[in-house]
């Protein structure tokens, strides 16, 4: 059976930088931004996306529900 691949989408305005979904995630996916926000706050950001096995545990504990996870879905050639 072939590996699922998932996106994670982070709203970096949404983000206030509490780093809780950096924290909980189990595979280390997310990390900080060294850029700010229009809000002046670093964002979450994607650091390893190919890590990802779309447990949304960082999903689930943003306070701001900035981030969201959607599998991929392959192209058929």
């Amino acid at each position: 059976m072939p590996r699922r691949n998932y996106i994670v989408t982070i709203d970096r305005e949404r983000c206030k930088g509490c780093e809780l979904c950096v924290i909980t995630c189990p595979t280390r996916v997310l990390d900080m931004c060294a850029k700010l926000n229009s809000r002046g706050q670093h964002y979450a950001q994607t650091s390893a996306p190919d890590k990802c096995i779309g447990c949304a545990q960082c999903a689930d504990i943003c306070p701001d529900a900035a981030i969201e996870i959607d599998e991929e879905i392959p192209a058929h050639a």
